[in-house]
């Protein structure tokens, strides 16, 4: 009985998990990291994006395909445990653990400061303290009202982003009134389309990689799905299609409205500058008013994917059993609770920092995401020698060309970033992927003792 007590609840569906992953990717890397990108790329950054959604699309339907494999799979743990070993699954878990707890908290920030937009008056940490208290309050409730508000905020968003588009392409392609069709010419002027060079692109597949980052989540919410081997693969296929439109088709509005060297500085979106282009009074309020809730739906989608880590660490007695309790609502209260410190922490943080402090994680973020891409493409290229006997409803075609091309390609841009990223980020890391590995090793005695 009490087993049964402590098992999650399958009770997401695939317009729940669909939205989710939309959730987590389509948050502070969009709406505020696509300022920094545009400023290091200029209109190349398309060509970033592009090439950001293709490696994503191969690590994503590798990862579809080994859910489909594994039925009784909880997290991304048990997926790659029994391909790759203990090691790069305990290293996955916790490098994943890290990049949702810092991203939540650096996308507290981010909203404080698309907050600060209405109220100039309130310091950044007590705005990013009231954002916090929210998300929390949202986590705890049970997973159906989590995944219910997930999906709204999400959809709207969605919705906005849709208008958006269509809008500035009306801009661009269009003239009534005193406005006259933008069109094209901002996409060559201004030092031409690579007006930093191949190094300007490459310094923004940090970003890009950052703001794609998130889609993955698909992975931990195996325990909490109906029909996980059917639902996992379509939720893939439609999710990166959105998603790809959603981050190629807005910047391409972007960088063709507005000259790329005045995008970055500003203290709105530039989702928030087109739509002021527009001139429907209040547009640019609406639009802000959406990039806030978009940002809380990814905190929301990164709170939940770090607790249910900590949640399946807890259950398998890898950390403090009281992390795997669950409420009545079927909720790991004390993993969420955890997990919501490192909002507080970004708020102390931004006390110091203030806006800097989303500029400050995002570089570290981009190297987790890098590196979980890569133990998921890596695992999957072995996945298919130790299951080669049993058949899937779930295989990927072009196997395994697709995966050979993520694993080179995120290797590629590992490469490149290391060279432009600056070397304090780099550190820091480092530090903390070696933190990891030392735990990994000293509970490894500590158990054999």
């Amino acid at each position: 009985m009490e087993k049964n007590k402590q098992q999650l609840t399958r009770t997401m569906t695939s317009r729940h998990i669909t939205m989710m992953a939309l959730g987590g990717a389509i948050g502070a890397g969009l709406f505020k990291g696509s300022s920094a990108a545009i400023d290091m790329a200029g209109p190349s950054v398309l060509i970033a994006y592009l090439i950001g959604g293709i490696i994503l699309l191969f690590v994503m339907q590798g990862l579809a395909e080994m859910a489909v494999r594994n039925k009784d799979a909880r997290t991304f743990r048990d997926l790659v445990q029994s391909v790759l070993g203990k090691y790069p699954a305990y290293f996955l878990d916790w490098i994943y653990w890290k990049m949702w707890v810092l991203n939540i908290a650096a996308e507290s920030v981010v909203a404080a400061i698309f907050i600060q937009y209405w109220l100039p008056e309130y310091p950044i940490w007590i705005l990013a303290l009231s954002v916090s208290v929210l998300v929390t309050a949202i986590n705890l409730l049970s997973v159906k009202i989590f995944a219910e508000t997930e999906y709204w905020l999400a959809l709207i968003k969605i919705t906005v982003i849709i208008v958006f588009i269509i809008a500035g392409l009306i801009l661009l392609l269009a003239t009534f009134g005193n406005h006259t069709a933008v069109g094209f010419s901002n996409l060559t002027e201004h030092g031409g389309f690579f007006p930093n060079g191949s190094m300007g692109l490459i310094a923004a597949m940090l970003v890009v990689i950052y703001s794609y980052g998130g889609t993955e989540i698909i992975g931990i919410t195996l325990a909490e799905t109906k029909n996980p081997e059917k639902v996992v693969p379509k939720a893939v296929r439609s999710t990166l299609v959105r998603i790809v439109t959603f981050y190629l088709l807005p910047f391409f509005i972007i960088v063709s409205l507005i000259p790329w060297n005045e995008v970055n500085g500003v203290p709105e979106s530039p989702f928030v500058m087109v739509f002021k282009m527009i001139g429907i009074p209040g547009a640019d309020h609406i639009m802000n008013a959406v990039v806030i809730l978009a940002i809380i739906s990814s905190m929301n989608s990164g709170l939940y994917g770090s607790s249910r880590v900590l949640y399946t660490q807890a259950v398998d007695g890898r950390v403090p059993k009281i992390f795997a309790h669950l409420s009545k609502r079927k909720v790991p209260v004390y993993a969420i609770l955890m997990c919501t410190l490192a909002m507080y922490l970004g708020v102390i943080l931004s006390l110091y920092v203030g806006s800097k402090t989303f500029d400050f994680l995002m570089g570290s973020l981009g190297y987790t995401v890098l590196f979980i891409w890569l133990i998921i493409a890596i695992a999957h290229l072995k996945s298919r020698k130790k299951q080669a006997e049993h058949t899937s409803a779930y295989e990927v075609k072009w196997f395994p060309y697709t995966t050979w091309i993520a694993i080179m390609a995120l290797s590629a841009i590992l490469i490149g970033i290391i060279f432009t990223t600056s070397i304090i980020v780099t550190s820091i890391t480092l530090g903390i992927y070696l933190f990891i590995t030392f735990t990994y090793v000293w509970k490894g005695r500590y158990q054999a003792n």
